[in-house]
């Protein structure tokens, strides 16, 4: 993106360069939370247990996917940082970095995770039917060798983001909607692979997904050029400066999956139809989060080469859009879908108790996620874009335990609330995290971070 090289005044990103960065980021989430839906839906034609499996096993493979996904957000500030500088050079070599060192980290990930299969399994799932145990063994091993592909794929859209190409990322992500869900009408409906056909369909569009976007940036002509990377050495300098933002985000998600995989073995006590309509409030939770994940990602690029070009009147500015433009944009996205929840719900395959007591929670869900998400976090990927990423790991991770967990625990086994408690906790939790963050933006300390740092 070109910044304003006459008033200070002058924004940094014109109104065409903005719809360039966050429309096909927008679709690009549709389609990412589509395979996922594709996932639930197509098993859902099988039983309760095949929705509860998938569900389970996405939980327990975020808490991997988490890891070097902040590495590729620590990559995708870095590298923001240095365009904003008009350093392409080194935002070349911090991208090349950014690529290698998730890789190598993702098949660690890969290794460990497949080597404690059993033991990661029983951790989450403790007690529990054996049909559901048995289908989400046969989707784990697909989706743990996904992995690798996954971790390439996010490292070479954190790059293309950096730089505002983000309609390649549209495409791929298309291309990888299209061969999953064929891959899972194929594998599920017509080979009857049941679980382990959707696990397969999600690894198949992966491993495509990734080499095409790998090849795109291999070319010479690409700002922020892969080509050459297998040639290149580690840069300790980038290296730290990426871990930096990476360890306290991926600290920060770790933890907070641990959690979530603790809600959800309490869950798993209230029984398969529970889980089933957990997994379809995730789904309505995801879809309410298509608009606003754009402007979660949008806002690194945006702050992070305001950040790069030392215009702290444009980090406030920019932040401020992101969270009035994610609100706007999602009360209209989610109307459909809020006045269409009866219906949507039905598509599960649930029995009718369990589709009564899914519609409110699913309801009530898109309201919450539409008033409270800009504020818990969008804001704080603002504020890791500056490097300020202490302050929101300790505010994530207090919020987390004390309102998922405890409050959680305290709900359901104390005031013996349903499936329900557990999101009325987790609202608590985002209005905490939500209004610690704002207050810290409306300060200045964030603005006086450093996420390069020339040593």
């Amino acid at each position: 993106m070109k910044s304003c090289s006459s008033a200070e005044k002058k924004h940094l990103f014109s109104a065409k360069e903005l719809f360039a960065l966050l429309f096909p980021l927008a679709l690009e989430q549709l389609l990412t939370i589509a395979i996922g839906m594709a996932d639930t839906i197509m098993v859902s034609s099988y039983s309760e247990s095949a929705v509860s499996a998938v569900s389970s096993v996405d939980l327990i493979s975020w808490l991997f996917i988490v890891v070097f996904s902040s590495f590729s957000t620590g990559g995708a500030v870095i590298v923001s940082q240095y365009i904003g500088r008009r350093d392409l050079e080194n935002a070349k070599s911090a991208a090349k970095n950014l690529t290698i060192v998730s890789i190598i980290l993702s098949l660690i990930m890969t290794a460990i995770t497949i080597a404690l299969k059993d033991i990661v399994l029983h951790l989450v799932f403790g007690t529990i039917e054996e049909s559901v145990y048995i289908d989400a063994t046969k989707y784990y091993i697909p989706i743990a060798l996904s992995y690798p592909f996954l971790a390439l794929f996010d490292a070479t859209t954190a790059i293309s983001r950096s730089v505002n190409k983000t309609k390649r990322i549209f495409f791929v992500s298309l291309l990888m909607n299209v061969i999953n869900i064929s891959g899972n009408y194929i594998l599920i409906h017509i080979v009857n692979l049941g679980s382990l056909g959707a696990g397969i369909a999600s690894l198949l569009s992966r491993i495509i997904g990734s080499l095409v976007m790998l090849f795109i940036l291999m070319r010479k002509t690409e700002e922020c050029s892969l080509s050459g990377i297998t040639r290149t050495k580690i840069n300790i300098k980038h290296v730290k400066n990426i871990t930096r933002i990476a360890i306290p985000s991926a600290f920060d998600g770790a933890l907070f999956q641990v959690g979530k995989l603790i809600v959800q073995s309490q869950i798993a006590t209230l029984g398969t139809s529970s889980l089933a309509i957990h997994a379809i409030v995730c789904n309505f939770n995801s879809y309410c989060n298509i608009p606003q994940n754009a402007f979660v990602l949008a806002v690194i690029t945006l702050v992070g080469q305001a950040a790069g070009a030392e215009r702290k009147d444009e980090e406030r500015y920019w932040t401020k859009w992101c969270v009035v433009c994610s609100i706007i944009t999602t009360t209209i996205f989610v109307l459909p879908m809020f006045i269409f929840t009866p219906q949507v719900v039905s598509i599960y395959g649930l029995n009718y108790a369990s589709s009564l007591e899914a519609i409110p929670i699913c309801r009530l869900c898109l309201i919450a996620c539409t008033l409270i998400i800009p504020f818990a976090f969008t804001i704080p990927n603002a504020l890791n874009a500056t490097g300020d990423v202490k302050y929101t790991m300790i505010v994530s991770i207090l919020s987390m335990w004390i309102f998922r967990v405890a409050l959680v625990f305290i709900l359901l086994r104390v005031f013996n609330f349903g499936v329900d408690g557990v999101w009325y906790a987790m609202y608590a939790d985002w209005i905490f995290r939500g209004l610690l963050y704002t207050l810290r933006f409306c300060g200045t300390k964030w603005q006086n971070k450093k996420a390069i740092k020339e040593e």
